[in-house]
């Protein structure tokens, strides 16, 4: 069993200290997280640095013999805290309230970071394992992970492993195998200006914008098929996973979804806009790549002539099947300590996840049930925080067995 008293210091010293994304400076948080993983015995710590101020670490921790990798991986950049007046209590003054820690990070994700840090404890307490467990703590997740995970598998051997276990924000009761592809897209229109009594002078801009967005959300009524067993687990998964999730979550895993999330235009009513420009968020299920929505999101706008669209972001949906080892590991782990056996099934948002099994790496994400998350008052269930970390200690002491 972790140790649940240094799961608390560990997550508490690291929400005291503001991390947010932007601006990105984990340069304090990462201090603090070196000089907690430097006082185990066994570990090395390493500093690994794209651009600044983001720093990524990397703790290393050697069993008794040779054998098998397995990367843990966190990030140490948090959402903004926002409005102090959402918070009841101070964002980077960590409390514990009725069985809760609250703070910026509770959830997302320094409570996952500081249950890593107590299973390299446990083992380092108790080496007679073969193989290393690696600890990647990224700076840059909130904003796509280009200076952080990414970054860190390209340039850091010792970030490869056998599979890799996320502890992000998410439930103990659902391991998450894969994640949806994401396109994000700009629109822009061009028109003539004229005062808005004279419309019959001027091209209005956000009208053909309005048009050309209409047509990219009926993107999400493409048909599409997705891989038998990426289907099953999800159907499978809806009993206990929806209740986490939201009702229809089943169905937003499992199609193509739009999110209009910004139109820009004009200056005044009574002015006709010459130029205006709109942003959607696409995210792909397995079994669609996002060069077939980006040739349809193409096509669909082709006959307006005064729209322009860029691709600014484009990441494939990835999957980890769902018989590798890694699952069954954590679900067998899992279910003593629970009550019940984990389902397996999708994640509806991003996480760093994504960049290790595009790197062919297999991957699980299981974490602890966020509440709050990116709003007021973020915090997560102390009983649930320590549960993932037991189970994650037995996981990956099998994981290196085996």
């Amino acid at each position: 069993m972790t140790d649940h008293d240094l799961i608390l210091r560990t997550a508490t010293a690291l929400i005291a200290i503001p991390s947010e994304t932007p601006p990105g400076d984990t340069r304090a948080v990462a201090d603090e997280a070196a000089r907690i993983l430097g006082a185990i015995d066994g570990v090395s710590v390493s500093r690994h640095v794209k651009r600044e101020p983001v720093h990524n670490l990397v703790a290393v921790l050697k069993g008794a013999r040779p054998g098998r990798r397995i990367v843990l991986s966190g990030h140490l950049d948090t959402y903004p805290a926002g409005e102090a007046s959402r918070w009841t209590s101070p964002p980077y003054a960590p409390s514990v309230r009725e069985g809760r820690l609250y703070g910026r990070g509770a959830a997302d994700m320094k409570g996952g970071i500081a249950a890593t840090v107590a299973v390299l404890a446990a083992l380092s307490a108790r080496r007679d394992w073969a193989g290393e467990v690696v600890l990647a703590l990224a700076g840059d997740e909130e904003s796509m992970g280009k200076d952080g995970s990414a970054f860190l598998l390209e340039t850091v051997p010792e970030v490869r492993g056998e599979c890799c276990i996320v502890t992000d924000a998410g439930s103990p009761g659902v391991i998450r195998f894969g994640e949806k592809g994401m396109v994000w897209l700009t629109l822009r229109a061009t028109g003539r200006p004229a005062h808005g009594a004279h419309v019959h002078r001027g091209e209005n801009a956000a009208e053909a914008v309005m048009e050309a967005a209409r047509r990219i959300l009926a993107l999400r009524d493409r048909p599409v098929t997705l891989p038998a067993e990426v289907a099953a687990a999800i159907e499978a998964a809806k009993p206990v996973s929806e209740p986490l999730g939201g009702a229809g979550e089943a169905a937003t895993l499992s199609r193509i979804t739009v999110n209009l999330g910004r139109i820009v235009a004009g200056t005044s009513p009574n002015l006709v806009p010459d130029t205006a420009e709109a942003g959607c968020d696409i995210r792909v299920p397995p079994g669609v790549t996002t060069a077939e929505v980006i040739a349809a999101a193409k096509a669909a706008i082709a006959d307006l002539p005064s729209v322009t669209m860029t691709v600014d972001v484009a990441w494939e949906p990835t999957v980890t099947p769902p018989a590798h080892p890694v699952f069954a590991a954590l679900a067998d782990a899992a279910a003593p300590v629970l009550g019940s056996r984990p389902v397996l099934n999708m994640r509806v948002g991003a996480s760093d996840a994504r960049l290790f099994r595009l790197a062919g790496i297999p991957t699980a994400v299981f974490g602890p049930t966020p509440h709050g998350m990116g709003g007021g008052d973020e915090n997560v269930e102390l009983a649930e925080l320590f549960a993932v970390a037991d189970a994650l200690e037995g996981a990956v002491r099998r994981l290196l067995a085996e």
